[in-house]
């Protein structure tokens, strides 16, 4: 007879022939251990999303738009790499968001600050195809 042993705790196992773990303790305990890595680099863009979108927030205040230089946004924490979508404009301009807030390139080191009203108007993203 194969004696089978807890995956996590690896004490000897009573019951079922396919049981894998002694109770639900070991049993979360393995499958947290597991997912915690895949999870952290979900949990590191993710905080990295929130501060971007913070951080647009913060500077936009009570405005429809805002100019901001990169300088700014830099010393604040923001972080060019995250991005949650973008927005071509039928003039060819390209926003980028994170979340509902977002950003216009005007060139000289100066992006325009805005906060989307895109609630159930169609848009074009950046892949060319219709959103709702």
């Amino acid at each position: 007879m194969n004696e089978q042993i807890c995956k996590e705790c690896g004490l000897q196992l009573r019951g079922r022939t396919d049981k894998r773990f002694c109770n639900d303790s070991c049993r979360n305990a393995f499958n947290n251990r597991i997912n915690s890595k895949e999870n952290n680099i979900l949990k590191i863009i993710n905080k990295q999303l929130k501060k971007n979108r913070k951080i647009l927030k913060q500077f936009l205040a009570d405005e429809k738009m805002y100019k901001i230089n990169t300088h700014k946004l830099l010393t604040e924490g923001y972080s060019f790499s995250y991005h949650t979508h973008r927005i071509t404009t039928a003039k060819g301009h390209e926003y980028i968001f994170c979340y509902e807030y977002g950003f216009l390139e005007l060139g000289d080191d100066l992006f325009l600050i805005v906060k989307s009203s895109q609630k159930g108007k169609r848009i074009v993203s950046n892949n060319n195809q219709r959103n709702e």
